[in-house]
């Protein structure tokens, strides 16, 4: 098995949004021959501002997340959105190094391949005393190995799945209008958010930044640092 960190990437975000934006929210006020070069971030800034969101959910963005699946879970219950998800039913691990991912509250050292021979030494070598990482690590070195037998034994991926853990790696392409990233963003890096997702949102919420600053950085302070 690997343990691996989690990531998010981001996939498509249109050219010229903020230009874009601007035209679009111009048609309300008929205000469009107050379009210049460098007017889109003053007047994105302003409808932000006022709480007229709904004009920049006309476009959106889409990331690529990979983490665990307890993550995702939690993630799928976003609306509006478009979701693209790694399949534990059509997808068969069996016979494959079998990938999870890395808590955050864990060090790094712990990332890499763990043969279930190493994993099964170090039970030996700390006996009762074995600290929470290596506890973690023998319940997904079980898991793999129970998976990997089922499967021999007939069942299909969609049967074998159900020994996998939370801290399965999977792969998700979500994809939601500017005002409900902002909404997820803010949610998703409260100091009450789940530790897993709050690294994971705060990673795509800095790809979003610099690709359009107009929508994202007033978000900083709560967001990006807490």
């Amino acid at each position: 098995m690997e343990i691996i960190e989690q990531g998010a990437f981001l996939e498509y975000i249109p050219d010229l949004a903020a230009q874009k934006i601007e035209a679009f929210g111009r048609t309300c006020y008929k205000s469009e021959d107050l379009i210049t070069a460098d007017s889109a971030a003053g007047f994105i800034d302003r409808i932000i501002k006022s709480g007229h969101e709904s004009v920049i959910e006309h476009l959106s963005a889409s990331v690529r997340f990979i983490t665990d699946r307890g993550v995702t879970h939690e993630l799928v219950r976003h609306r509006l959105a478009a979701y693209s998800q790694e399949s534990t039913r059509y997808v068969n691990y069996a016979g494959k190094n079998m990938q999870f991912i890395l808590p955050v509250w864990m060090e790094e050292r712990w990332l890499g391949v763990w043969t279930p021979e190493q994993v099964l030494d170090l039970l030996k070598n700390y006996g009762e005393l074995a600290p929470p990482e290596v506890v973690f690590l023998a319940s997904l070195s079980n898991a793999q190995a129970h998976y990997n037998q089922l499967i021999k034994l007939g069942w299909k991926a969609q049967q074998a799945r159900n020994v996998l853990p939370n801290s399965l790696k999977t792969e998700i392409v979500a994809t939601y209008n500017f005002r409900t990233w902002r909404h997820i963003i803010r949610q998703r890096t409260s100091k009450a958010a789940h530790p897993q997702i709050r690294k994971l949102m705060q990673q795509a919420a800095r790809k979003l930044r610099d690709a359009a600053p107009e929508f994202f950085t007033d978000l900083e302070d709560i967001c990006f640092y807490g």
